[in-house]
C-alpha cells in the first residue's frame, strides 16, 4: 500500500519522505501517461488516411477504453493509495466506481480477443477477408463488446452475486464516512463461487483463446514466408511487402497480447487465490502492486504501436511536430504555385481539345449519316 505520510513536529509543520514523493511522482505519470498516450493513439488513427482501416477500429475501442480508465478510474485508485484507503464518497458511488472499473478491463479483454481473431482472418484467409470483416461487422462486434462489457460488470455488484452472503457491498455505508473504522474498504468483494466464474470467464478463457489464436497465426505465417521465398519470383515485390507488413502487424499485436498477460496475470492470480480462501483482507501493499501492475497495461499500449507498426510510428511523429497531411497541402511556395498554375494550363488545353475532337467527332458521323438516310429514302419509294 502507498502511505501519505506526514510527520509533523514543531520545527518543520509537514515532512515528506523521499519514498512518499516518488510514488506520488509514479502515480501521477501512470495516469498522465496513459490519458496522454491514448489520445494520441486515437488522433493518429483519425487524422492519418494510412491508418484508416477497418481493423484500427478495435484498436480505437481499446483505446477509448484506456483513456476512460485514466480520466476515470485512476484519480480515485490514486487518491485511494494516498489517503491509506480511505473512501470519503460512500458505499453507492464506490459500488459504481468499482463496476467501471471491471467494466474497462473486461472491454480491454474482450477487445484483444477481437483483434486476435481478426489478425487471424487476415492471416489465414487474406483474399476474403474483405468481405466477412466488413464494416458493419467490426461496428457490431464493438457495440457487443462493450454492452457484455456493462452487464459483466454493473449486474454482480449491484444484485450482491460477488458477496459472501449474496447482498449488495457497502449499502449501509454513508456519504462522508470514511469507513475504515467500521471495516469497510472500497474494493472488489467475493465468494469462492462467483470469483471462480468471474476470473475464468472474463480472463483465463480469453487468454487461452487469444493464445491459441496467435499460435495459429504464426503457424499460418511461417507457411507463407516458406511458400512465398519457394514460388514468389523476383519481380513481384508489392505481394511479398503487403504480407510482410500483414506479418508485422501481428508481431504487434502479439506484444499487446504479451504486455496484457505480463500486466493482469498477477492480479487475477491474487484476485482467485483470495477468493478460493474466502479472505477480505484491508488492502495491503501486495494488493496495491499486482492492480497498479495491471493498470500499467494501459499505458504501455500507446508505446507499443509505434514500436512496432512504421504507420503508427509516422502518425506520431506528424502529430508531435504538429505536421499533418492537411497542413502541408496549404504550404505553397512560389515554385510549387507555378507547377499548379502550369498544370492547371494543361488541364484547360486538355479539356479543350477534347471539346474539339468531340465536336469533329459528331460531325464526321452526321456527314456518313445522310447518304445513308438518302438511301433509304430511295429504297423505301421504289
Amino acid at each position: 500500500m502507498i502511505h501519505f505520510n506526514l510527520a509533523k513536529s514543531d520545527s518543520n509543520p509537514v515532512e515528506m519522505t523521499v519514498t512518499t514523493v516518488l510514488r506520488w511522482l509514479f502515480l501521477v505519470s501512470v495516469i498522465l501517461l496513459t490519458i496522454g498516450g491514448n489520445i494520441l493513439v486515437c488522433l493518429a488513427v483519425g487524422l492519418s488516411r494510412r491508418l484508416w482501416r477497418t481493423a484500427n477500429c478495435f484498436v480505437v475501442s481499446l483505446a477509448i477504453a484506456d483513456l476512460l480508465l485514466g480520466v476515470l478510474v485512476l484519480p480515485l485508485s490514486a487518491t485511494l493509495e494516498l489517503r491509506n484507503s480511505k473512501w470519503p464518497f460512500g458505499g453507492t458511488l464506490c459500488n459504481i466506481y468499482i463496476s467501471v472499473d471491471v467494466m474497462l478491463c473486461t472491454c480491454s479483454i474482450l477487445t484483444l480477443l477481437a483483434i486476435s481473431v481478426n489478425r487471424y482472418l487476415a492471416i489465414s484467409s487474406p483474399l476474403s477477408h474483405s468481405q466477412r470483416v466488413t464494416p458493419r461487422r467490426v461496428s457490431l462486434a464493438i457495440i457487443f463488446i462493450w454492452l457484455l462489457s456493462l452487464a459483466v460488470a454493473f449486474f454482480p455488484i449491484h444484485l450482491g452475486w460477488n458477496t459472501a452472503d449474496y447482498r449488495v457491498q457497502n449499502l449501509d455505508w454513508e456519504f462522508g464516512d470514511e469507513g475504515t473504522d467500521k471495516g469497510h474498504y472500497c474494493q472488489f468483494e467475493f465468494n469462492n463461487n462467483y470469483v471462480l466464474i468471474y476470473a475464468f470467464g472474463s480472463f483465463y478463457l480469453p487468454l487461452m483463446v487469444m493464445c491459441g489464436m496467435y499460435l495459429c497465426i504464426f503457424r499460418v505465417a511461417r507457411e507463407q514466408v516458406r511458400r512465398i521465398r519457394a514460388t514468389t519470383p523476383s519481380f513481384a515485390r508489392s505481394a511479398t511487402a503487403a504480407i510482410a507488413r500483414e506479418h508485422k502487424a501481428t508481431v504487434t499485436l502479439a506484444a499487446v497480447l504479451g504486455a496484457f498477460i505480463i500486466c493482469w496475470f498477477p492480479y487475477f492470480s491474487y484476485f482467485t487465490c483470495m477468493g478460493v480462501k474466502e479472505k477480505r483482507n484491508p488492502p495491503n501493499t501486495l494488493h496495491s502492486v499486482v492492480l497498479w501492475l495491471g493498470y500499467l497495461n494501459s499505458t504501455l499500449n500507446p508505446i507499443l504501436y509505434p514500436a512496432f507498426n512504421r504507420d503508427f510510428r509516422r502518425a506520431y511523429g506528424e502529430l508531435l511536430r504538429c505536421r499533418g497531411s492537411s497542413r502541408r497541402t496549404l504550404q505553397l511556395t512560389p515554385v510549387t504555385l507555378y507547377k499548379r498554375l502550369n498544370f492547371f494550363k494543361l488541364f484547360r488545353v486538355s479539356q479543350n481539345s477534347k471539346k474539339s475532337t468531340a465536336a469533329v467527332m459528331v460531325e464526321r458521323q452526321k456527314s456518313l449519316s445522310l447518304p445513308c438516310e438518302g438511301r433509304h429514302g430511295a429504297d423505301d419509294s421504289w
